[in-house]
């Protein structure tokens, strides 16, 4: 690298020489012309007066020795023999291997000689401000100290006018700026290099500024692998890329639920090909049309000078707005290298170009389950977690090669419980904004209920527990398509124990527990469920949550004759609920307490219904027994009597728990009397009819 530096520092020195001589020698040929009263102090015309002028300004402003010296003896070398010898010296310089970058960019962007001479023109005041006055005395007008088309077109062989065009990709890449104020001509105007391009001809390659505030670059991971099964997809793209020319190359559309693995499977073929992977979000693209097209142009630039490769997270691009949705299109809609754009689920359309679009999947389970025994082998070698976590939660690599990592040998948890619960709480961020998070406290003890429902409570445990051994292990996952989550139906009155059985459940397998928030999930604004809807479904499979919808009669009831849009908005969101809850991986919970409400077609799709009935005298008299806590101070229950009230499991805990509060407040013990005075205040809330003679005899002492 440092050779190659200075080589290209040759080269650049000897083609400022050289430009330094063109420059001086049509100054020397306007200066015969009889001066006028407003130009610089005249070179006269003789000829041995013109040479001693010229001499001084090459000892003063020429870095290249040989020709100084020939000034000195004898006979002064023409201005023509010293660009001769100039020439010979700047095409001697370029004979390197690789070239200099001025010839490497040239080559690159497909520019004449003399458009890239005319870009050495405009960058070599940044090198050398000296010729901010060789300009002016070149173009007689000390005023006019900056490049221009018109002097280029002046002191170079075989002038081009299309260097003016803006198609030209001196113009069309950013390669130099115009500054054309008002009537300004377009060959008078002041000419700059760009501050990237002049770095670049230095030898100095670096991102772009305005682009790396917008643009951020992807980190390294040394650690970085694909499963087998995404390993497919990057060589994919790589045979793709073989056989396109760069000015053909389409985005590649990654399909997918998860970024994670989308993002691997893009930095696997930079890493493949030998580039620089950078990143942004399909929001935080400009939105001016006008904006976009210099971004765009800028992107084309870097790509050129620059081994590098762009990836969109364009998950929410059909969130955008009609203008950001154009602009956003244009930028994609002309060659710009290798992109990544990575979708959710529909491939988007660009252009008028077929795009490529790969699927990009989770690895499997069992592919999960390889990588947790890669990664705690030196941990926990004979631990039976890869099994466990493998067959709960839907992680990539990166994520389980981060939990992995997260163990503290010394935590006062075990490895086990660490696992788990890092595991669990992966999802929290992301769901805590659409549902909320219940704390599961009850047990399979606290729980009421006949032996059927019971059964098919422990049924749905068991099969959440061990599915990753019947799908994967016992290969029923090769001959199914969809259905590998659990949907259950818990169906019953208002507080005959559903909301529990979700707690049961989610505390045995010791998983999350959210219930969906309605109102944070359905959208009056057409298409806004849906994506609230899968970004919840999204979140709850990666992390093995349990969703549990409360009152789902609301979400699932059932479609409707469409009579007009609102019907047929309504109907497509029952639609896509009903294809998202089939192809979903975890375990939804639907509680109601009208059952006849909900849509017939999710019948079709629950593995279970679970009907929890009203209790009778046995089921409410253990739920009296186990409303009160031991640690309440109690005399005298008689829990027969209580149980021959008719009320559900719900209504007995509030009455216990108002009950309580009572006896704490006037300093007594719970008794009858005060159970029974909550449960009149109960029963006049539910506008149940009920006896003071029943109630009295209910909390009236036993006989003795």
């Amino acid at each position: 690298m440092e050779t190659w530096l200075e080589n290209n520092n040759r080269y650049l020195a000897a083609s400022l020489a050289w430009l330094r001589l063109r420059l001086e020698r049509l100054a020397l040929q306007d200066s015969a012309e009889p001066p006028s009263s407003e130009a610089p102090p005249a070179i006269v015309d003789e000829p041995a007066a013109r040479q001693r002028r010229f001499a001084k300004w090459v000892q003063k402003t020429q870095d290249v020795k040989e020709p100084v010296k020939l000034l000195t003896a004898g006979t002064p070398p023409t201005i023509e023999e010293l660009l001769e010898e100039a020439t010979t010296k700047r095409e001697a310089a370029a004979q390197t291997d690789p070239p200099p970058a001025l010839q490497l960019l040239a080559n690159n962007f497909g520019l004449s000689p003399f458009e890239r001479d005319t870009l050495l023109l405009c960058a070599s005041l940044e090198f050398d401000p000296g010729f901010a006055l060789l300009c002016g005395l070149a173009q007689q007008n000390p005023a006019q100290s900056y490049p221009t088309f018109s002097l280029a077109l002046s002191i170079f062989d075989e002038p081009r006018w299309d260097v003016t065009s803006s198609q030209r990709p001196l113009r069309y890449a950013r390669l130099i700026g115009v500054n054309q104020p008002g009537p300004t001509p377009l060959t008078s105007a002041a000419l700059r290099a760009d501050e990237r391009i002049v770095n670049y001809i230095k030898g100095l390659n670096a991102l772009d500024d305005s682009l790396a505030t917008i643009f951020q670059p992807v980190a390294n991971d040394e650690a970085l692998s694909l499963a087998p099964s995404q390993q497919a997809a990057v060589a994919e793209i790589i045979h793709r890329l073989a056989v396109s020319s760069p000015d053909s190359i389409t985005p590649f559309q990654l399909i997918g639920t998860d970024n994670g693995s989308r993002l691997a499977v893009a930095r696997t073929v930079c890493e493949a090909t030998g580039r620089r992977l950078l990143r942004v979000g399909a929001d935080a693209l400009p939105v001016n049309l006008a904006e976009i097209e210099t971004l765009a142009r800028l992107w084309q630039r870097e790509t050129v000078l620059l081994p590098i490769a762009l990836y969109i997270d364009a998950d929410n691009l059909s969130d955008a707005s009609g203008d950001a949705l154009t602009a956003i299109k244009k930028f994609l809609s002309r060659p710009m290298g290798l992109i990544f754009v990575a979708v959710h689920e529909t491939p988007l359309t660009f252009s008028n170009e077929p795009t490529f679009a790969v699927q990009v999947k989770k690895p499997t389970p069992i592919e999960q389950c390889e990588a947790w025994r890669d990664e705690l082998e030196s941990i926990a070698p004979d631990s039976h977690m890869p099994q466990i976590l493998a067959g709960q939660f839907s992680l990539n690599l990166g994520e389980i090669r981060s939990v992995a990592a997260s163990v503290d040998a010394n935590h006062e948890q075990t490895v086990d419980q660490q696992l788990w619960q890092t595991c669990r709480d992966l999802t929290r961020v992301s769901l805590d904004s659409l549902a909320q998070r219940l704390e599961p406290k009850a047990t399979w003890d606290d729980l009421v209920l006949p032996d059927e429902p019971m059964g098919l409570m422990r049924q749905i445990a068991s099969q959440i527990r061990d599915r990753h051994k019947v799908y994967d292990e016992w290969g029923f996952a090769r001959t199914m398509n969809r259905g590998f989550g659990i949907s259950a139906l818990f169906s019953g009155e208002s507080g005959t124990g559903k909301t529990m059985a979700a707690e049961v459940i989610a505390n045995d397998l010791q998983l999350n527990l959210y219930r969906i928030d309605l109102s944070a999930v359905v959208s009056k604004y057409i298409g806004e469920t849906e994506k609230n809807l899968r970004r919840l479904f999204d979140a709850a499979e990666r992390g093995g949550a349990i969703l549990f919808f409360d009152e789902a009669d609301a979400l699932f009831g059932k479609r409707s004759e469409v009579k007009d849009s609102h019907d047929r908005y309504a109907n497509i969101e029952i639609n896509y609920l009903l294809q998202r809850m089939e192809a979903f991986s975890g375990l939804a919970i639907l509680a109601t307490n009208m059952k006849s409400a909900l849509d017939t077609a999710f019948a079709r799709r629950l593995r279970f219904v679970v009907n929890l009935p009203y209790p009778g005298i046995k089921e409410r008299k253990l739920i009296w027994q186990r409303a009160l806590p031991v640690e309440t101070p109690t005399k005298d229950l008689d829990f027969e009597r209580l149980a021959r009230l008719s009320l559900s499991g719900g209504n007995i805990q509030s009455i216990a728990l108002n009950a309580a509060f009572m006896a704490a407040s006037n300093g007594q013990t719970v008794t009858m009397p005060i159970l029974m005075s909550a449960a009149r205040a109960e029963l006049r809330k539910l506008d149940r009819g009920f006896s003071e003679g029943e109630l009295r005899l209910i909390g009236a002492p036993p006989r003795v």
